[in-house]
């Protein structure tokens, strides 16, 4: 494979300067030509939000060899759509997003600004992968999982992806066991906000609460790959449909007098 040949598009959530997005930069200079158009701060929980009430401003961050970057004033997904329609000159052989501080397993999938720029870069039929570690600190370790990530990139790059399908890629902290290839795990975040009283007696909210995992001992989810030390690939389809349901519904009296 002429992978020093290959154009890599990269974003995140955590915003330009995070250290996840450097390491994944490091990681994807080695497979050829990369540009980097990620929001000017964080926007962690964006999901697939887009900007449709204020302008959006990009800026040239750096320029070299092969090598440019931008930072936007939009949402993950702003910035993916603005390479594919303002920047890139030819469509790129990857989308990839990360490298996230803080895991975007199970449901957390939902929320994650990391995620839903790779489900963009799905919809323009680009193969995607959003990569996160199970840490949030600033300074979080990435090397150990570093190796790995060049790994799914390179398969990734060889192999293609299924039409409208994106992976989901989750580091536990530390040395990875190896790679697992699961489904995404049932859970729910709950006790989701605290109400407190500001100086003037006023009552607001602050997000806080936990992760409850509800996959009941399954063996073959994310959640389970993670805590037993590995890193989960949970394949994601754009096509949110339930087939399965389809005929059930069907069979429902909407039309009945």
């Amino acid at each position: 494979m002429e992978i020093k040949k290959k154009k890599i598009l990269i974003t995140n959530d955590d915003g330009i300067h995070a250290k996840g997005l450097a390491e994944l930069i490091d990681i994807a200079r080695e497979f050829g030509e990369v540009l980097v158009v990620a929001p000017h701060t964080s926007r962690s929980g964006m999901s697939k939000a887009i900007t449709v009430d204020l302008p959006v401003r990009l800026k040239k961050y750096e320029e070299t060899a092969n090598f440019t970057s931008y930072s936007c004033t939009g949402t993950p997904v702003d910035c993916v759509k603005l390479a594919f329609h303002q920047l890139l000159d030819r469509t790129p052989d990857i989308v990839i997003s990360g490298i996230n501080h803080g895991s975007n397993s199970s449901v957390n999938i939902h929320y994650s600004g990391t995620m839903g720029a790779v489900i963009e870069g799905c919809i323009h039929e680009v193969p995607s992968v959003g990569f996160s570690l199970c840490d949030h600190l600033a300074d979080a370790d990435f090397e150990p999982s570093k190796k790995y990530f060049k790994r799914i990139i390179a398969e990734t790059l060889r192999n293609g992806l299924p039409k409208g399908t994106c992976l989901n890629v989750n580091a536990p902290k530390g040395e990875p066991k190896g790679v697992a290839v699961r489904r995404q795990g049932h859970g729910r975040w709950v006790e989701e906000f605290e109400r407190r009283t500001d100086p003037h007696n006023e009552d607001y909210f602050w997000i806080t609460g936990y992760y409850q995992n509800l996959d009941n001992g399954s063996d073959d989810t994310d959640n389970h790959a993670l805590a037993e030390g590995y890193i989960s690939i949970v394949p994601i389809l754009v096509d949110m449909t339930n087939h399965h349901a389809i005929e059930t519904i069907k069979k429902w009296h909407f039309n009945e007098e």
